[in-house]
């Protein structure tokens, strides 16, 4: 009964009191809400109420002026650790205050409700900006994220904004996943979320409260063990759901006028462990109804020209889920592509570019050498070799010995242009050397990202590289740039 006082008292649905009006002979029935859900939010609380009685301690003890500077030169003054950027905007304009998704404070992105600390200079982020579209779909990412805990019993592992909208990534259990028929029940949800307004609340607690609050989450406590590097991190709370995320959010759901769930499908967590399937429901946003119109009907028209479903129509290529990433070109792709090649081949060759061919598998101490593999090794294919553990085997021509460690299959080309330039002393009289490489590249990108030829496992590109001297630099830019423009020319993209 307390925890249905609770959910009843922050405007969520009741699990169960419901399901009349919402379920159907397809969709699976609502769950009651997972007991550490409950407890989380508990301790949740008990930490936010600490920290509003020590700020409002601090600036009743101390208070001190501080100078905010606006854009176009406007200067304020403030009260360290009491005043916002929220204020600040409503002084300016309500306009501006009900449009404003978040604010960059010396640079740093801001929540809007989030205390000013310093002498400053505030700038104001609308969802007109690239950082104001991102802090827009990462908050609709946790509105979603609160809808799959409370529909679902999801644990959550990560909810990013992306390009063009935003997804979320949870685990449902290793039978369990999120089916086309339940995105509307799911998208409801988020509306009725939307419709409550939640405030998004930031915390900071110490890494020995992460791990309290995340305890049933075996995923946030691995990315706490592996990048909360400081003594603190921050946590932000919106109705129920409770999130490990640097920030910064919307004052409050009710920013996001629009919400729109748009595909599921499946990605992997990969740690230390075996790797685990995720279920990824990914969506689109907007501060009101007529930009997602308008979102739809250039959507409807982008679909006409779908390169995909060209590839289908005039029989290009095909995928297979036998090959998942991968293309199959058929003979009038083919031919299409032959054509591209022999296009980029010839211009290679009239700019003084070597074609070369370069092995698709490297031993993974290139990768570690030239820093991918700290930065990319989950977005490579790895393997151990054949008879590692066997007898050393010494070949004509070859190494004496089998490699022991991990072999990767290459993503890019550029460590091995670079080992194929340093193969031999070289001479400044060689200067420029340019390379082009039509080679096989392999990208673990996660399943749910892959979208026909624009995202694959599996793909060719005409790579090429250029090694010179300093006082070469400007004029092989200006080169290059005319080659690309020289490339749209001839092919209209």
């Amino acid at each position: 009964m307390g925890v249905c006082l609770r959910w009843r008292g922050l405007g969520l649905p009741l699990p169960g009191f419901r399901r009349c009006e919402l379920h159907t002979v397809h969709e699976a029935s609502v769950p009651t809400p997972p007991h550490w859900l409950a407890e989380r939010l508990g301790l949740f609380e008990e930490l936010w109420t600490a920290q509003v009685k020590r700020l409002a301690s601090m600036t009743q003890k101390k208070p001190r002026a501080i100078k905010i500077s606006l854009p176009e030169g406007q200067k304020v003054d403030a009260v360290a650790w009491n005043t916002t950027p929220y204020q600040l905007a409503q002084q300016i304009s309500s306009t501006l205050a009900d449009s404003a998704v978040a604010a960059e404070v010396n640079g740093e992105l801001y929540d809007l409700e989030r205390p000013l600390e310093t002498d400053c200079h505030v700038r104001f982020l609308t969802f007109d900006s690239p950082e104001g579209k991102s802090v827009l779909w990462h908050s609709s990412a946790h509105v979603l994220g609160a809808a799959a805990e409370q529909q679902m019993g999801a644990v959550l592992c990560r909810g990013p904004s992306t390009e063009s909208g935003f997804y979320h990534d949870f685990f449902l259990g290793k039978e369990r996943t999120v089916r086309s028929s339940e995105l509307p029940l799911l998208e409801r949800i988020c509306q009725e979320i939307i419709a409550a307004a939640q405030p998004f609340r930031r915390l900071e607690v110490s890494r020995d409260q992460l791990r309290q609050l995340f305890k049933d989450n075996h995923f946030k406590l691995h990315v706490i063990e592996e990048k909360v590097t400081g003594p603190t991190a921050t946590v932000y709370g919106c109705g129920m759901s409770v999130d490990l995320c640097r920030g910064p959010h919307l004052r409050h759901t009710g920013q996001i006028g629009a919400l729109k769930l748009l595909t599921n499908s499946s990605a992997l967590w990969r740690s230390s462990a075996a790797p685990e399937t995720l279920q990824r429901v990914s969506g689109i946003s907007f501060p009101n109804t007529e930009l997602l119109r308008d979102w739809e009907a250039q959507r409807e028209e982008a679909e006409l020209r779908d390169h995909r479903r060209i590839g289908k129509e005039q029989e290009l290529f095909f995928f297979h889920e036998l090959s998942p990433g991968s293309c199959f070109f058929l003979p009038r792709g083919t031919r299409v592509y032959n054509a591209l090649v022999t296009f980029i081949r010839a211009e290679y060759a009239q700019r003084g570019f070597s074609e070369v061919k370069t092995p698709t598998l490297f031993s993974t101490k290139l990768w570690e050498q030239s820093g991918h593999w700290e930065h990319y090794r989950a977005d490579m294919f790895s393997l151990k070799p054949p008879g590692t553990n066997g007898p050393d085997i010494s070949q004509s021509g070859h190494p004496a010995r089998c490699p022991k460690d991990a072999l990767a299959l290459k993503p890019m080309n550029c460590p091995a242009h670079c080992l194929m330039f340093a193969h031999r002393p070289r001479s400044w009289r060689e200067l420029p050397v340019r390379l082009a490489d039509f080679g096989v590249l392999h990208r673990a990108e996660a399943s749910g990202s892959l979208g026909g030829l624009t995202r694959l496992w599996r793909f060719q590109q005409d790579d090429a590289h250029i090694f010179c001297a300093p006082n070469q630099v400007i004029f092989l830019v200006l080169q290059r740039a005319d080659f690309l423009c020289l490339f749209k020319f001839n092919t209209g993209s």
